[in-house]
């Protein structure tokens, strides 16, 4: 029997990206919960059972439940999935502010929870932690990422042209702007990816180009407990036209570097790079295989008991780490 989820909160990434990837990975949705008329609508279109409450899906029994909603409106539903003995993946960040995510973490621990950091999941991004750990670029010296879009006030997820306005620009549903949305991607694929944990971080914020009341911008500098460094910079105004999806892994030996692999799709590259003779050569990954399909996957195999890296602990010690930083930011924006 395939796996089966349910889904609460169909807006665009659950729609476009988590659906389709449950189906993917060979597995199963069998309903969907949002009290939105419209988004219910476009699942029964889908042919998905739908539901105005999680409560409701929650009777279906689904193995497990991926919350997408707005940030500030995850601790509810996952609270009744953890009540019912039900798995849960919820999106990233943790919620909308560390209050929240606090009493995430009281609530889920009776059962097996997990960020939903795809990042970590993606193809390329596995293959450069192997290369990583089987010392291809020497003693990693420094991560940088490069993770950017074109967010402005008018802006609809694909396919959302006639619903609710953009709640990632609105700070009490997101929890804040353009940081608050990309950066803890990248901080938890920089610990995945040098098997350690962030001990020290510093966030510059920006409202430069769009008129809203959050960051549409920012730089990240931080500190693991090995030495090496960490630097990164998310934007919601860039230009989708430019590069803008990049990560750098530099180490005493050589470097390796992944384009367009940062993002909700399959593929871009990966290369390493000699430090000594400067010859490069890709790094093979499947190319076909999407983060949300692989993150589905691997989420069903926790739950089946098998090996898996989900961490609640992890998560919220990412969350305190980066809600301090923010919360330092904001008092200087």
């Amino acid at each position: 029997m395939p796996f089966r989820w349910g889904i609460v909160g169909f807006g665009w990434v659950a729609r476009d990206h988590m659906a389709p990837a449950i189906a993917a990975a060979a597995q199963q949705l069998v309903g969907v919960a949002d009290p939105s008329p419209g988004a219910r609508a476009k699942a029964e279109a889908a042919g998905l059972e739908a539901f105005g409450s999680a409560a409701e899906l929650l009777e279906r029994r689904p193995d497990a439940i991926y919350v997408a909603t707005p940030n500030h409106l995850h601790l509810p539903p996952v609270a009744e999935a953890a009540r019912a003995g039900i798995p849960v993946l919820c999106e990233k960040p943790m919620a909308a502010t560390l209050g929240q995510a606090e009493e995430i973490a009281v609530a889920a621990e009776p059962v097996l929870y997990g960020t939903a950091f795809d990042q970590r999941h993606h193809p390329a991004h596995r293959a450069t932690a192997r290369e990583i750990a089987d010392g291809a670029i020497g003693q990693v010296t420094a991560v940088r990422i490069g993770y950017a879009c074109w967010v402005d006030p008018r802006w609809r997820p694909p396919g959302a042209e006639n619903e609710e306005g953009n709640w990632r620009a609105n700070p009490q549903a997101a929890g804040g702007g353009a940081v608050f949305d990309l950066a803890l991607h990248g901080l938890d694929l920089a610990q995945l990816l040098l098997g350690e944990p962030l001990v020290r971080l510093h966030i510059e914020l920006q409202r430069r180009v769009h008129d809203y009341p959050v960051d549409d911008g920012g730089m990240l500098s931080g500190r693991f407990a090995s030495g090496a460094l960490f630097g990164s910079h998310v934007a919601y105004n860039c230009p989708e036209a430019l590069p803008r999806r990049r990560l750098e892994v530099i180490g005493d030996r050589g470097a390796i570097v992944a384009i367009d692999t940062m993002g909700q799709s399959a593929g871009g590259t990966a290369v390493l790079t000699c430090g000594r003779r400067g010859e490069q050569r890709p790094i093979a990954f499947d190319t076909g295989l999407s983060p949300f399909a692989a993150q589905a996957a691997a989420f069903a195999d926790a739950v089946h008991g098998r090996p898996h890296d989900f961490s609640l602990s992890r998560d919220l010690t990412l969350m305190r780490l980066f809600a301090g930083a923010y919360d330092r930011a904001i008092a200087c924006l």
